[in-house]
């Protein structure tokens, strides 16, 4: 089961402008073969195929363990993508006055057609996210392996959104999730040691770009939280620290585990976009249906 918090991991800023073209490269990070959707989907299918729980524990908490954590990497995408659409077309509910005329320039006019002006599971182009990019073979070796070279996926997409978005919003977001996403890397490469003794701290990082490179990582860095694995659970994956600990590849500082996770910030509270097509709700309709419930 999963406990949610309502609080986002970091505080995002506000967008410099609206961006229907930077939230359309931002929803790679969320709906692409390598965005937040099939990290959380490929860790949770892995761990609810999980085989041998009792033999091979450590493993079994390290991959749900994240899965949980990739929960809120959705979720701060999918704000960071509702900020950047937020304002793009003219408030007015007048259907002649063409309040959508904007939106015909939008790169991803789904935005704007098939939903309120919101985060969507698709990727950059529109395409929809889809179950084939999960992969869940039953081979511990196998998955941590796939899990390793998915999360140096994603970690090169971001880095490519963030040189082709240079608004604060995106990049606050981006700046965490390379920190983040590079405990993933170091962690899946950990477990796979551990479980064959192969070497691969010689391969960091892929690509061979920095986090310091970007001050909006550097900073969290410099916090010391690229070498904590926090437990996202109140009592549970207690054995994840047989996987995630020695010495960080990069700067030799010790990795440790954090019971609990970060304290967060509440979650921006988005203005309303009342085109024609999506309006308000009407005061009677609500008076009347606190009538019903509050009896």
């Amino acid at each position: 089961m999963i406990l949610r918090i309502d609080r986002l991991p970091i505080e995002l800023p506000q967008p410099k402008n609206p961006s229907p073209n930077a939230a359309a490269a931002v929803q790679e990070l969320l709906g692409g073969r390598f965005g937040e959707m099939s990290t959380l989907m490929n860790y949770t299918m892995q761990s609810f195929n999980f085989r041998g729980r009792g033999q091979a524990r450590p493993f079994y908490d390290l991959i749900a363990n994240i899965a949980a954590e990739e929960y809120s990497h959705i979720e701060l995408v999918s704000y960071t993508i509702n900020l950047l659409l937020t304002g793009t077309t003219k408030r007015d509910p007048d259907p002649v006055d063409a309040p959508l005329a904007g939106a015909v320039d939008a790169r991803n006019s789904y935005h704007f057609i098939a939903s309120g002006q919101q985060a969507l599971p698709i990727d950059s182009m529109g395409a929809p996210w889809t179950g084939q990019n999960v992969f869940s073979s039953g081979n511990l070796k196998l998955d941590l392996l796939h899990n390793f070279f998915l999360e140096c996926g994603a970690r090169a997409n971001k880095i490519r959104v963030y040189e082709m978005v240079d608004d604060p919003t995106a990049r606050a977001m981006i700046g965490y999730l390379l920190v983040r996403g590079g405990v993933h890397v170091v962690a899946y490469a950990r477990a796979l040691e551990h479980l064959t003794g192969a070497d691969l701290g010689k391969l960091f990082p892929i690509p061979d770009v920095s986090n310091k490179q970007f001050p909006e990582a550097r900073k969290l860095e410099e916090q010391g939280l690229h070498r904590i694995m926090f437990r996202w659970s109140p009592d549970d994956y207690r054995r994840i620290g047989e996987v995630w600990n020695g010495k960080h590849p990069e700067d030799g500082s010790e990795v440790i585990v954090e019971d609990g996770i970060p304290v967060g910030f509440a979650p921006p509270d988005l203005d309303a976009e009342p085109q024609l097509t999506a309006p308000g709700v009407d005061a009677g309709f609500m008076q009347e249906a606190a009538a019903r419930l509050f009896r």
